[in-house]
């Protein structure tokens, strides 16, 4: 899932999580165990390595741990983020003090092992979407505090991102829906009041709400909710390409090949980023 149009994410975006995440881990005397075992003028070579197939996310982030314990290790990166590896492939190299290298590690393996298993997860999502139009698409069921690095390893496996925030963008949803009374008057309600510069989607779940958003106006997205293959079908039939067309609900990975070939736009899942499998990595010295 090489993508050289991606760039990375600043660094300085980046390094308030690292900085957290090592605190964390350091508690409130550091590496008691490194600083009692590893003399402090030890120096040594490590190699990040994969130990499974997968597509890799995060190396920007592992190497920022490793440069905010210690500026001066030497560090060389194999891959890149987007790369597809396979089990056994040397990622990065590092070498410099040994206990500078021992107390990066767990957040940096931490942080490139869960972000790996979202790009995974994602590419092999994209990948059942081969021969179609229909794009993969997270959702906002991420880990408190690492939206953003969680959303960026979705691009790194080829996926596409939902909105950032509840500010991004207008999804109006079934509770939205309820509290205001009908389709309607939430299409009127922010006809009336949002910004024209804002997109708007709205929730339906069956194909008569399809119908009433269609004859309102005032949506450009419509997520079709836990529907069938068949329902979803008519709903793109019914649209005619009007309206850009979001499907999720029970997005497993078997069942993507089959949602993609109905037609719709977009394919959301909250599963690559809250179930994904964390891809395993090691540090060997």
């Amino acid at each position: 899932m090489d993508n050289p149009m991606l760039p990375p994410l600043p660094d300085m975006i980046l390094e308030p999580l690292v900085r957290a995440a090592l605190m964390e881990d350091l508690g409130t005397c550091g590496d008691i165990t490194t600083r009692s075992v590893i003399p402090a003028d030890r120096r040594y070579a490590a190699q990040l390595r994969a130990r499974e197939d997968g597509v890799i996310s995060g190396l920007q982030i592992a190497e920022l741990a490793f440069r905010l314990i210690d500026p001066g290790l030497q560090i060389r990166s194999l891959s890149r983020d987007g790369d597809a590896i396979g089990a056994g492939a040397v990622l990065m190299e590092i070498e410099g003090a040994a206990a500078a290298i021992l107390s990066a590690e767990r957040v940096a393996l931490n942080f490139a092992g869960r972000l790996s298993g979202i790009a995974t997860l994602t590419a092999a999502f994209v990948a059942r979407t081969e021969g179609t139009r229909t794009r993969i698409t997270c959702t906002r069921k991420t880990t408190p505090g690492l939206r953003l690095v969680e959303k960026q390893a979705v691009l790194h496996g080829g996926g596409h991102n939902h909105r950032f925030s509840l500010s991004d963008a207008i999804l109006i949803k079934d509770n939205h829906i309820a509290a205001v009374g009908g389709i309607r008057p939430a299409l009127r309600a922010v006809k009336s009041r949002a910004s024209h510069m804002i997109r708007v989607e709205i929730e339906v779940d069956r194909l008569d709400q399809l119908a009433e958003v269609l004859n309102e106006g005032g949506a450009d997205v419509v997520l079709l909710d836990n529907m069938d293959s068949a329902t979803l079908c008519e709903a793109v039939a019914m649209n005619g390409g009007a309206l850009v067309l979001e499907a999720s609900g029970n997005m497993t990975l078997e069942r993507i090949g089959e949602v993609a070939a109905t037609g719709v736009d977009y394919i959301s899942s909250g599963a690559l980023t809250h179930s994904a499998h964390t891809l395993d990595l090691g540090l060997d010295f």
